[in-house]
């Protein structure tokens, strides 16, 4: 009987509402972005075609979104602030087609939780407006008052009953960075809608209504446009839109990445590689794209209800969106006129004897040696470069035809030289080219060895004696990984031991005499790639190919040599890069060189 009357109080209790509003809050308001964040969502939501947002001292003494939209009436202002209070959702079907930037109910008790709240509101419905006002005890007391229709709520002192929580926030500075990050992002999604900013009483921005690409100049400047491509894929499933930047035109951070999920700010790092990815190997490391993305899907294909922060996002079937992503950025990137484009098909063909697509071993010099050898170097090449100075018809020079207009083509003389046995002088009527030669032909050796994998279409050229060479135990593992891919690329290998391979055939793209050492070098390369970058096994080998298997700076090319490499440049996809993102060519116009020159004429 004892026992019963001794029986121990249970230690499983239910907390008081107060102090789950305060835990809930911890999810909802992390700091005074999240709560500019809600406060922007719900003016959308509201159809605001005006927001203004003011802050003080980065957001921690005080928040104020003012908008225009519909308001709200007397008894809707007051059950805005119970928990899981909306007018977004109402059934389960509901949840899953999210159509608005905001559904949970919880922000704005969440925020009256950690803080000194006031609001207006009045709808467009009614002459008269309520104030809310929320006292330190959590008591809310509304009155009736006149104003103009929409809403406006007032934010004081985040975090004053939390001081554990406010001691967390970082200094003013970087709190206010966080906020103009907010209000930029939802500025960028939301074009027609009019922005003003306003921090410790000095206007940040004041943008007025208009189409996506005014608002992003009005915020980054005409500059920055100017490098824009603009993208817009689509089909029946998905459609993607809005600007990239050309891969001439890079950051160093990521900061001006942006993608929108049905107009909704999302954290995706998958999603931002598929966009480096769609640039094809044309970023230079270390050196990120600018990208400003729409993605539009049917909502019951994704769930938005991952986090209170709603910024992740889960798709029925990302890897489709991700190959979609990667898709057609590449389209836009390898289609835009990056440089003028000139197609192999309007180059006459050479008068000089055939050229076999492998390139000279036998010529190579050092630039020392270059010095000592000019003229005969401009012998080997067969062009005088005194004579472009003096006429013409003296130098041997190639036909290309440049589309000038919709009614034809206009053929314009192009001539080329090799100078200094690295790059290639390409001058036509507008100005000139500089073509990096082994960067051209890694660019051509690379989309070729693409192709051939993919296709699987070998071409190999057979060893009349096969040749043995010795590896490391490593390295022959790398073959045996990769060799289904070695024998696409037209390598003929067999692994003979834990130690030594047989190579009884090359590509087709191999110089003679060095197939063992090219193979070594392209399995080093793939080695130092293997850490720095996330490519399929199959384009690092590609590009591991291409890189060794390119001429070299110091080779000297013949005349049918530089023809063909830029007749197969101007007909690669991306005639404007090397697979590691290294420009081709550099292209001078006669516009410029007057304006070096102080010509006016």
């Amino acid at each position: 009987m004892s026992n019963m009357n001794n029986k121990i109080a249970p230690r499983i209790k239910i907390l008081p509402e107060n102090l789950v509003n305060k835990i809930a809050a911890g999810e909802v308001v992390q700091r005074p972005a999240s709560v500019v964040k809600e406060l922007i969502e719900n003016s959308i939501d509201a159809q605001a075609k005006s927001i203004t947002v003011i802050i003080e001292e980065g957001g921690k003494n005080l928040i104020q979104v003012v908008d225009d939209g519909v308001g709200m009436n007397s008894e809707d202002a007051l059950l805005a602030f119970e928990r899981h209070s909306t007018s977004k959702i109402a059934t389960y079907e509901d949840l899953e087609n999210i159509r608005t930037m905001g559904f949970r109910g919880e922000a704005l008790a969440s925020i009256a939780a950690v803080s000194q709240v006031e609001m207006f509101t009045r709808s467009t419905t009614e002459e008269t407006g309520t104030r809310v006002k929320i006292n330190l005890g959590g008591k809310v007391e509304a009155t009736p008052q006149a104003g103009p229709a929409g809403t406006s709520l007032t934010v004081r002192n985040l975090f004053f009953n939390t001081p554990a929580r406010k001691n967390f926030l970082k200094s003013t500075a970087t709190e206010y960075k966080h906020v103009v990050d907010v209000v930029q992002r939802m500025a960028i999604a939301y074009p027609e809608i009019s922005w003003k900013f306003i921090s410790n009483k000095e206007i940040i921005f004041n943008l007025p209504s208009g189409k996506l690409i005014d608002r992003i100049a009005d915020i980054y400047g005409e500059n920055f446009t100017s490098s824009l491509l603009n993208i817009d894929q689509g089909n029946e499933f998905i459609r993607i839109h809005g600007f990239l930047s050309r891969p001439d035109f890079l950051k160093r951070s990521k900061s001006e990445q942006y993608i929108y999920l049905n107009r909704r700010f999302i954290i995706n790092r998958n999603l931002n590689y598929a966009v480096s990815q769609g640039y094809e190997n044309l970023l230079l490391k270390g050196f990120f794209p600018i990208f400003i993305l729409f993605i539009e899907i049917n909502p019951n294909r994704v769930d938005v209800n991952v986090h209170p922060t709603k910024l992740e996002v889960k798709f029925d079937d990302e890897g489709s969106v991700y190959r979609f992503v990667v898709a057609s950025v590449r389209k836009v990137v390898s289609s835009s006129n990056l440089i003028p484009e000139v197609t192999s098909e309007t180059i006459k063909e050479s008068k000089s004897r055939p050229f076999n697509g492998v390139f000279s071993s036998d010529n190579r010099l050092s630039d020392r040696e270059y010095l000592n050898n000019r003229d005969s170097i401009f012998q080997t090449s067969e062009i005088n470069l005194k004579e472009i100075f003096q006429s013409e018809e003296s130098v041997k020079s190639e036909k290309l035809s440049v589309p000038t207009s919709d009614a034809g083509v206009e053929s314009i003389v192009i001539k080329t030289i090799q100078l200094f046995n690295k790059y290639i002088l390409l001058i036509e009527e507008s100005g000139f080219y500089l073509i990096d030669q082994h960067a051209a032909h890694e660019r051509i050796l690379y989309e070729k060895a693409v192709d051939r994998i993919k296709s699987k279409e070998t071409k190999t050229q057979e060893l009349l004696f096969p040749q043995t060479i010795q590896m490391s135990a490593s390295d022959i593992s790398i073959v045996k990984e990769l060799l289904p891919h070695f024998s696409s690329l037209g390598f003929s290998l067999k692994i003979f031991s834990n130690s030594t391979i047989i190579v009884d055939g090359v590509p087709t793209d191999i110089k003679p005499g060095r197939e063992g050492a090219i193979l070594q070098e392209i399995i080093d390369a793939y080695k130092e790639d293997e850490h720095g970058t996330h490519l399929e096994p199959y384009d690092r080998l590609a590009k591991s190919f291409a890189c060794k298997a390119a001429i070299k700076s110091g080779d000297i090319l013949k005349i049918n040599e530089v023809q063909s490499l830029i007749k197969e440049l101007f007909s690669c996809k991306i005639p404007f890069s090397c697979p590691h993102g290294r420009p081709v060519a550099v292209k001078y116009t006669l516009t410029e060189l007057d304006r070096k020159f102080g010509r006016t004429t």
